[in-house]
């Protein structure tokens, strides 16, 4: 007998079940709820589906469609189940009541009967719900400096107290052995920290992991318990190498006989992480795009490693035997599809559309996507996909804003061997597949000139055949070769890397002297053009002021400068001319109608200009006034020719006088402006 898979929704306007594979239909005894419907949710085994309107909560048994109970509970935003759907939870936006004490919004409830069984305060969204054993028998939720834990059987009253100061977040393990994982971020100098504790041994630190780097964390536990990833974050990088912060990934076991830093080998943010089903295994997607997938061991070994590629997001089957790695978000959505029992062999690439949702289904053969709002509000609808990627079936909404699975067992869908081949689709895939039109790849823009002709190898991305990207400190240039993304280093005639500052080929450093600079920068060349105008006009008011040698004359001194193999001349004449040329200078000087600086230096000194007084060099004060002076004088100048001027300009016009009879009390005259 085959047993149906089921999957809800939730629209602006309703809320739905549907029966999957094989009958691809709604549940007939399921009556869609209409109107502002603001959450829904399945019970953790499957047994209850919840949803949430305006007045109340509803629970119905999935599998008929019949209401079973009623919360009386009104503006409910959030639903959750314990793991065996014994007990359901609620949450409210917090308020206050008329004496001013905050209302208790989180509330518990029993499954079947509708009772009330505790209430607390909680006000912030993130983390609301209370956190469950396997078997439901304790249940704890965090408070200020303490983990509390309840037993189910009388929630009225604490029944222990986990005390850890400074504690942000936490986690109570899936398996058997009442683990709990709490995060201590970084406080006064001192690392994060994760602890794990066992209850009821409140005292007694099973293992323990110090780092840096950690304004906040995930706490991802393995199916059976035995390990915890702590996937680490922080708000801001501060080396630049990316905008939203850094990440690392640590392993911790509960025995306390081994912990680590996962090591990654390329260099980026963490995408996504996530064990396999079957524990023995977890995922990582890494590294700047294009990313790199690497499948560890429980000890942090590399098992395997999958091309590198656009991908941000990794998802295990339910058996465990496939993996499929994606790319969602500002990426393309394409979804690959990988046999473990195959030795990782890729079985298919599907094409999905700006998918906001990839789930495995309960049966391990089909994958759900669905595009839903607020993020995207067209297209919104979702497809079912066979793992060999064949589209199965097709539902178009207006304005999806959930969709999930319902829970249901492993062990009700044995995975046949060898695996069957894809059933025959549903007339709503068959019609899309007719009617779609292939979407020609666009691409990158190219150029007129450089269509038709192959792609350059250093503008392919790595997993296109270029060259690795390295960075260096995020956006600067890479430490390794040109690959289309920056400027790679400097390399010599047979390779060999040139050293900033180094004679070509080793020998005496030309740093300071001028010869080099320009490659040394690694500015622009009109950067590098404006740089050395200013170092021109600079050296040529120094030599202006001083009396000191010209250009010419600085020239002559690097000529002397001996470097390996002979004597560097910046002359392009042989050694015997420049030599000469250099002995009809005189030593005392440049001649008296020798320049003195660039040709544009020339010409402003030959351009009439208004001389200045000459003054002490120290007296700002005398300086900072004839500034002012000539500032009044070309507002004047402006005033003349007839421009509007603003009314602090004129205000500034009419202190002209005053100014001037300032600079005379100094014993500088004014007047020359």
């Amino acid at each position: 007998m085959t047993i149906d898979t089921q999957f809800a929704f939730r629209t602006l306007k309703q809320i739905g079940l549907v029966d999957a594979y094989p009958k691809y239909s709604e549940q007939p005894g399921f009556e869609k709820p209409a109107g502002n419907n603001r959450c829904c949710t399945y019970s953790p085994d499957g047994r209850w589906f919840a949803w949430a309107s305006t007045e109340n909560v509803h629970i119905a048994d999935p599998l008929t469609g019949e209401v079973v109970t009623t919360l009386p509970t009104a503006n409910v935003y959030e639903i959750g189940f314990s793991p065996r759907g014994n007990f359901v939870i609620t949450w409210q936006r917090p308020t206050k009541q008329e004496d001013g004490a905050a209302h208790k919004n989180l509330k518990v409830w029993q499954t079947q009967t509708a009772e009330h069984v505790v209430e607390f305060v909680q006000k912030s969204q993130t983390g609301w719900n209370l956190q469950w054993t396997y078997d439901e028998k304790y249940c704890a939720r965090a408070v200020t400096n303490e983990i509390q834990v309840f037993e189910s059987s009388d929630m009225s009253t604490v029944w222990g107290h986990l005390r850890v100061e400074g504690v942000a977040d936490f986690a109570l393990s899936p398996g058997k052995n009442y683990s709990i994982a709490v995060f201590v971020p970084e406080r006064k100098g001192n690392p994060a920290m994760v602890k794990v504790f066992q209850i009821p041994n409140w005292k007694t630190v099973l293992s323990q992991k110090s780092f840096y780097k950690a304004d906040r964390v995930q706490l991802k536990w393995n199916n059976i318990g035995t390990a915890v990833l702590v996937f680490a974050q922080t708000d801001a990088d501060k080396t630049g190498k990316s905008y939203y912060g850094e990440t690392n990934l640590y392993l911790i076991t509960v025995t306390g006989n081994y912990d680590c830093r996962v090591q990654l080998d390329k260099e980026g943010p963490i995408h996504d992480v996530t064990w396999s089903t079957d524990s023995k295994e977890f995922g990582v997607v890494y590294g700047f795009m294009p990313a790199k997938t690497t499948l560890f061991d429980s000890r942090a070994n590399v098992v395997h490693q999958l091309p590198s590629g656009p991908r941000n997001t990794i998802v295990f089957s339910p058996h465990a035997r496939f993996v499929l790695v994606a790319g969602f978000g500002n990426l393309q959505g394409e979804i690959d599809v990988y046999d473990r029992q195959a030795g990782m062999r890729k079985l298919t690439t599907i094409n999905s559309s700006n998918p906001s949702i990839c789930e495995w289904s309960p049966d391990g053969r089909h994958i759900l996507t669905a595009t839903t709002s607020p993020r995207l509000r067209v297209d919104n609808g979702v497809m079912i996909w066979h793992y060999t990627g064949e589209l199965m079936y097709k539902l178009d909404m207006e304005e999806l804003y959930h969709v999930t699975w319902r829970p249901q067992p492993v062990s009700a869908f044995p995975l046949p061997n060898p695996l069957p081949a894809a059933p025959a689709p549903h007339e709503s895939a068959k019609s899309h597949v007719s009617t779609a039109t292939p979407k020609k790849a666009a691409g990158a823009y190219r150029p007129p000139h450089a269509r038709g002709s192959e792609t350059p190898l250093h503008f392919k991305r790595e997993d296109e055949g270029g060259a690795s990207h390295i960075y260096a400190n995020g956006g600067g240039p890479p430490r390794g070769g040109m690959n289309g993304f920056g400027r790679g280093g400097r390399l010599g005639g047979g390779g060999e890397r040139l050293v900033p500052g180094a004679a070509p080929g080793g020998g005496v450093s030309l740093a300071g002297t001028g010869t080099g600079a320009d490659e040394e920068s690694g500015l622009s060349k009109t950067a590098l053009k404006n740089k050395k105008k200013r170092e021109a006009a600079k050296k040529a008011k120094a030599d202006a002021i001083n009396g000191g040698s010209s250009p010419d004359g600085d020239r002559e001194g690097r000529q002397n400068l001996k470097v390996p193999g002979g004597t560097r001349s910046r002359s392009r004449t042989n050694g015997q001319q420049g030599r000469g040329r250099s002995k009809s200078r005189s030593r005392d000087g440049p001649p008296k109608d020798a320049p003195t600086g660039p040709k544009k230096m020339q010409e402003k000194s030959q351009s009439p200009k208004i001389p200045e007084p000459e003054v002490p060099q120290d007296d700002k004060k005398v300086r900072g006034l004839l500034k002012k002076l000539r500032a009044i004088e070309e507002l004047k100048q402006r005033l003349g020719k007839g421009e509007k001027l603003e009314d602090t300009q004129l205000k500034k016009i009419k202190t002209e006088d005053g100014v001037k009879k300032e600079l005379e009390a100094l014993g500088v005259d004014g007047s020359f402006v």
